[in-house]
């Protein structure tokens, strides 16, 4: 697929899904996620350049050691999943984790584009995993759920050496038989990773701690007030956890923003 040619794009309804299976060992995981059907992805923005430095800023003037990161509410809350699902959190850790352990230590984050910044800046700030994946060439489903071993994995940055999942492990999963992340969140596929232009983009926030959804929620507001003054086009975000666990996106063309 030529990514980037827009009309390569998908433009069908999306469903994601959390498989069942996920709740009984993560009772309180919670997805939210934000559909933008197009928009134009810029390398910079000042505003979310303005975001991002804000976050840093703020995590350097806590002076939190590795250990300190680690025990932050909704990381170890992840740990402790990651623990259940099989994984060792120390070797890989969930995505949040590893920005916050970066930025901790004194570090910036390399700056990728307006929309990946955007998301790195209100994970630094919620603490939770936030994620832009480039869904233009998904359609039909998208699942939450254990990998059974089969499904074919393209590495971020490194598309030519696919991989399986371990069978078990959480993956991002559509129904051609791929998967887009590995161990949940620690990595996303090269398939989905958010490059310049435009871009049919989902948007996700996670969290598996108790009263989560309140910390997802107002993550996808802070996200929703910027991508509103990013493009005209993103729609109204959907909440995916144990008591509704499948919704549809994409399934209309979104309103203009209010200016």
């Amino acid at each position: 697929m030529d990514r980037s040619t827009p009309a390569a794009h998908a433009t069908g309804t999306l469903t994601v899904s959390v498989d069942e299976r996920l709740f009984g060992s993560a009772p309180d995981y919670v997805l939210g996620l934000i559909a933008v059907p197009d928009i134009e992805v810029a390398a910079t923005a000042p505003e979310v350049a303005a975001l991002l430095a804000e976050a840093e800023n703020a995590l350097h003037g806590l002076s939190l050691g590795k250990s300190d990161v680690s025990a932050l509410p909704t990381v170890a809350a992840w740990r402790e999943t990651y623990r259940v699902f099989g994984v060792n959190p120390n070797r890989f850790p969930c995505a949040a984790e590893s920005l916050l352990r970066r930025v901790a230590k004194g570090d910036r984050l390399p700056r990728i584009n307006s929309v990946v910044d955007l998301c790195n800046a209100v994970s630094l700030t919620a603490r939770l995993p936030v994620a832009s994946c480039d869904v233009g060439d998904i359609e039909g489903e998208l699942t939450v759920r254990p990998a059974d071993g089969r499904e074919v994995y393209l590495p971020l940055g490194a598309p030519d050496a696919p991989e399986h999942p371990e069978p078990g492990e959480v993956v991002y999963a559509d129904d051609r038989g791929r998967a887009h992340s590995r161990r949940w969140n620690w990595r996303q596929s090269d398939v989905i990773k958010t490059d310049l232009g435009h871009r049919r983009l989902l948007i996700t926030v996670e969290a598996v701690h108790a009263g989560g959804r309140e910390a997802v929620e107002a993550a996808l507001g802070r996200v929703g007030d910027v991508l509103d003054r990013l493009t005209e086009s993103r729609q109204q975000p959907v909440v995916l956890d144990r008591t509704v666990p499948s919704g549809a996106l994409f399934t209309a063309p979104a309103a203009p923003a209010v200016r």
